[in-house]
Order: C-alpha cells, then structure tokens, then sequence
C-alpha cells in the first residue's frame, strides 16, 4: 500500500507531459478566500442628476424594484468586505497528525464496508490531498448507502479501538489473505518488493496491508471532522479491461471547524465550476456528436478567447518574439526523430496512411519550431532567436480522465521557443521570468509557487552544461527576487526546468508555465549554428509556456472570475436596456456608436426594465446603459454595474471614453 500511495502522491509535469487535470490540492486550502473584487469600482465619483427610476418610469413597482435591487447589491457587497475571518487548513505535508488522521480513516471506512457488506472486496485506500478514498469490488452503492457506512464508522471511532503494527513474512502475508479470500490483496502482495511486510490491525477485528502510518487509536479521530462525499466507478489499477470498482471518497481533518471550513471552500468551488458556468453563460460546450473532450467555442467565449490570444501575440511582438503558424500533421518519421513515438505513444492518435505515407496528429509543437530553425544556417550573430505560436495539439486521454476544459484531447498551447548561446541563458530566462509576470498579472494573477527541478539520476548532457544551465535558471529567479523550492532530482532526462503555479482566488493552485532547458531534441535533430571560428556548434534550446493551454487556462479564469470577467476582457461590456420600446431606435444608435469604438455591446429589450436588468446581471455583463424618455431626451445613458447598482447618467461620448480608458489600461470602470 506505501507504493500505492506513494504513487498517488507523486505529481510531476515536464514539456512533454499533457496538462494537469486539477489544481494541487496539496497546498490548499490554505486559507478561504473573499469573493474576488468586482470588475467594477463601487465609490464612483458621477454626480446623480436623477435616479434611473423615477427618470424612465412612473410605474411604481419598478421603482421599488430597482431600489430594491441597489440595497441587495450594497448588502452582498457589504457582507463581502465584512468576511474578514480566515481559517488556516492544514495539509498532509504540514501535518503529520492531519496525513495518520486521513490514512485510518481509509482503513476505518474499509472496515465498516466489510462489517455492512461481508462480501465485499477490498482493494486499496491511500490518503488523498483533500482526505481519502478506498476502492471496493462490491454492488452498486448508492448516497443511502454511504449514510450507513459513516453511522458504522462513527461506531468505530468511538470504540477507541488501537492501530497495532505487526510485521510477518511474505509467505505469512500470502497465507492470511488467501484464509480471507482477498484476490486483490495478492496483487498487491505481488508489488511490494520490501520485506518483512507490515500489517496494521484495527483492534483485532480487521487488517490490511499497510506500511502506515495512523494514529495510535480511533479515538484520536474526531467524527464530527469526517464525511463521506461521493461514490464513483473506478477501474481496478485503472484499466478499463479489468473489473469495475466502487471507490468511496471522504474528507478528514483535525476537528470540526476544520471541516466546516472545507465545505464552505468546496461550495465556492462548486458555484465557480467551470463547466457549469460555461453553459449558464454560453461560453463553450463538448458536443457528444464531435467526440469527448474537443471544445468548441461559443460566440462569448470566443471573444475572450480572441482577447487573450491579442494580448499574447501583442506582448510577444514586444519582447522580439516572431509568430509562427505550423501544420496539424506532419509524416510519422518527424516523432520518431524527436522521440515521442518511442517514449509518449500511449498519449498519440493512430497514424493516418496517405497516399503510402504515414502521417500524425502533432502532440507537440517542438519538433516544426526545430524544422523552422534548420531552414537555414544560423550564425552566433543571430542569438538569440525566438518564435512562438498558439499551437493546437492533439493528444489521446481516456474518456473517464476528460474534465471539462482541465483535461481535453484537442488545446492550444502559447508555446515558444528560444535558440540561444550558453552565456545567453540567463539572461533569457529571466526576460522569460519577466514576460511572464506581465503576462499573468493582466489577467490577475499576482501569486506563484515557484519551483526549480534539477538534474535526474538518467539525463542527457554532460555534466558541465547541466551545471551552467541549472545556474542559469538559478541566478535569473535570484535577479528576479522570486522564492522558490529546490526539486533536487525533479528535472526531466533532457535538462532542467522551472515551473509555475498560479494562485486563484480561492488560493488553489495550478500549474501553468514552465519553462525547460532542452539538450535533447538538438541532438537529435541535430541542429547546429556556425561559431565565431566557423565552427558548427550546437546551440541550447528552450522550451517555454506562459498560460500552458488555452483552455486550461480559459477554465481557471472563469473560476478565478466566477464568471465576472474584468470590464477589459469580458466578452459583453455594455448592454444597452431601454425602458419601452419607443426607446429602442435610440439604443440601437447609441450600440452601433459603441461598437464604432471597438466597444462590445448589445442591445436588449422585450422585457420590463427590472428584469432585463436582472437577465443581465445573471449573464454577468459589467455595465447596463439604460435609457429612458429623459435619457433620449437629453442624449445621454444612464450607467449601472453589476455589482455598483446606480453610478449616474453620462453623454454618449463620457460613456465610451471611459471604457476605452479602463480597457487600455486593464482597470475598472
């Protein structure tokens, strides 16, 4: 079981690897963050002429309405800036305690399961970043079911019962689990490799295999702190040619405020999710008639989509990046070259026969920027060179590891490279270091986790550039004045890597950019330079990402945001609302004005005026023109936010200028 959890535990990413399905929970929650600030600034300094009600309406219960609606935004409002308190979550890294907690809960729930349901089979149950789970051959089970299961642990814990550690010989092990008649338990014999093996005991009423650790008894559990969350299928060693499991998930922490404050994290997150609200806000979907886990992207999320590629490719232009736009497929021979038919096969779509060549779906960007590079001879004096391209690649996933937009068959990676000299390292990556910072925090991502991976046991390159690299990478975060982990080992075969997870506003973290010293793919594509001597030498390549995916990162953003994009990037800026239909001919002049402007607006109307407002609050659109008979009248355009309520009446042209204002410069209105 150590090695089961040991495995479970491990999270690794390198440049070859596909994105990560969820933010490391390992980190978080470390504590519970407010709701994030709203696009829009609430002490605006508009003068009121007159309230938008009694301007554009005499009908009384629309007055009412909207101001009750003001005094509901001020109140939300108000309870968020009131929710100061924050609780510190351990995590099983920081706590010992909170890691034994979690591990006995796996054993104690496997015992309750076999008290309630004698014919169930147990497989394997290791401590997970949020708690634990354990994997069961049994019936179907259902929510009802795990009610009973938790009555049946609670009955556990309060018998105090000790964890008692026995060590026995592998042929002991075998002899016990066969008398039990445990099939699964074998395999998992067969897997271990260290002797003697160690078995813990609950009591001396059940036992598994187990290298530990627990608590001393389970009473040292606190029941009000566990819950059991969900049940799913999972297949045996996750292979879907072998039996189908019942795997328990559950949380445990150190005692019951503990847990409370985990739910209430793990209902923000629910109310963040990202599939829910890309179908609430008709942003993207993954259409069963294409396939599993190939986005398409809607009108809405299209726009933000278009917005962050500009921005990207605007920066990029910048820092003395040239773009690139290479094909989908390229003949087989081109990865096995690279290697990625020897070593990421099980990750690549079947080779396509054309005309008695074989062709594949590219799973990588590196190999064409490489090609672009060879086709011609460089000198010394062009370092360094740098392209970059928002590249689409395919790779196959198993349909039960798709997740929304976390984990797809079909994204776009920002991914460059850079062509440079030895002495040059450095300093490249630290104009990396800082393209990437100014990257992230436009898009409001100003907290990272920072770690350096070097040299692994197996790697190519010699020790002298793996040495100069990994300094390089060291002295650009110590210039840059960023903290960071040491990963001694952690580098991937082909040279040395930092990597980056940005923190959202529940403070999950996700790993997004990265950045590799490559001797490998060089190597192999054997691409040279002439030196100062005319000479041919090789040069050192980098590989770099920035948001990592697309649509990764499109899926963080909505969560982050909950949907409430900044006014800059939000795919609808202004919707135009008239009180009646005899104000429309107007609200279509004053939305094609905006859209003049490179303003995004829209018109909407065949509603009473409270519920168009509200129709547009729930589509999370930033600010609401309305316009009434005063408002034509005096060409003007009352202005409502989202979250401000009122902020006061504005001519046509003060309305464009400051979103223009605040778009150009990525603040609020």
């Amino acid at each position: 079981m150590l090695i089961l959890q040991r495995m479970a535990m491990a999270t690794s990413i390198s440049f070859l690897s596909p994105p990560l399905l969820k933010p490391s929970l390992s980190h978080l929650p470390k504590r519970l963050f407010s709701t994030p600030t709203c696009c829009l600034s609430s002490n605006m300094k508009l003068k009121k002429k007159h309230t938008t009600a009694s301007a554009i309406s005499t009908d009384t219960s629309e007055t009412a309405t909207l101001s009750q609606n003001d005094n509901l935004v001020k109140k939300t409002k108000n309870a968020r800036n009131e929710e100061t308190e924050k609780i510190v979550l351990p995590t099983n890294e920081s706590s010992e305690k909170l890691l034994r907690i979690r591990h006995t809960c796996a054993h104690v729930m496997a015992m309750a399961v076999q008290k309630l349901y004698p014919d169930a089979k147990v497989t394997i149950g290791p401590w997970i970043d949020s708690g634990f789970y354990y994997d069961f051959d049994v019936e179907p089970l259902t929510d009802k079911d795990l009610k009973r299961i938790k009555k049946e642990m609670d009955r556990i814990i309060a018998r105090n019962l000790p964890l008692i550690r026995e060590e026995v010989s592998r042929d002991e092990a075998q002899r016990r689990i066969a008398a039990i008649n445990e099939p699964y338990k074998i395999e998992i014999l067969d897997s271990i490799k260290e002797d003697p093996i160690t078995i813990y005991h609950i009591g001396n009423e059940w036992w598994d295999l187990c290298a530990g650790p627990h608590v001393e008894s389970t009473g040292n559990i606190d029941r009000k702190a566990v819950e059991l969350e969900s049940v799913a299928g999972a297949y045996w060693r996750g292979d879907e040619k072998k039996p189908m499991l019942q795997r328990i998930y559950g949380t445990a922490w150190e005692d019951e405020k503990q847990l409370k404050a985990y739910l209430h994290f793990k209902e923000e997150a629910k109310r963040r999710d990202h599939r829910r609200l890309g179908q609430d806000l008709d942003l993207f979907s993954i259409q069963d008639e294409a396939g599993g886990g190939l986005v398409f992207w809607h009108p809405k999320g299209a726009t933000v989509r278009h917005m962050i590629e500009d921005s990207w490719k605007k920066i990029h232009i910048e820092r003395g990046y040239d773009l690139l736009y290479t094909p989908h497929v390229a003949k087989a021979d081109l990865w096995k070259i690279s290697g990625h038919l020897d070593f990421y096969r099980e990750n690549m779509y079947d080779q396509m026969n054309i005309e008695d060549e074989l062709y594949q779906l590219r799973p990588m960007n590196c190999p064409y920027h490489i090609l672009v590079y060879k086709r011609k001879l460089n000198s010394y004096r062009d370092f360094p060179i740098r392209v970059a391209e928002l590249g689409t690649v395919y790779r196959y996933e198993l349909s039960g590891s798709l997740h929304g937009l976390f984990r797809v068959r079909g994204f776009t990676q920002d991914d460059a490279h850079i062509f440079c000299l030895e002495d040059q390292i450095k300093d490249e990556i630290r104009g990396v270091l800082d393209l990437t910072e100014e990257i992230l925090l436009q898009f409001g991502f100003s907290k990272y986790e920072v770690n350096l991976s070097t040299r692994p046991e197996k790697a190519v390159g010699g020790d002298d550039i793996w040495e100069k690299a990994t300094s390089a990478l060291r002295d650009a975060l110590d210039d840059k004045g960023w903290s960071y982990e040491l990963d001694e080992g952690g580098g991937a075969f082909y040279g040395p890597k930092i990597d980056l997870k940005i923190e959202d506003a529940l403070g999950r973290k996700w790993q997004c950019s990265t950045i590799q010293v490559d001797f490998n793919l060089p190597q192999r594509f054997d691409i040279t330079y002439v030196d100062s001597n005319s000479e041919k030498k090789r040069p050192i390549m980098i590989h770099r990402a920035v948001l990592g995916s697309l649509e990764r990162f499109f899926g963080v953003l909505i969560e982050h945001y909950a949907g409430d994009f900044p006014l800059w990037l939000s795919p609808v800026q202004a919707r135009v609302l008239p009180v009646t239909d005899i104000q429309l001919e107007f609200c279509n002049e004053v939305t094609k004005k905006l859209k003049t402007n490179g303003i995004r607006a829209e018109v909407c109307h065949g509603e009473r005026l409270p519920k168009l407002i509200r129709n547009a609050e729930k589509q999370r659109i930033p600010l609401m023109a309305v316009v009434g008979p005063k408002e034509v009248e005096m060409q003007t355009v009352t202005i409502r936010s989202r979250f401000g309520g009122e902020l006061g009446t504005l001519t046509i042209d003060d309305f464009i200028g400051r979103i223009k204002s605040a778009t150009e410069n990525r603040t609020s209105f």
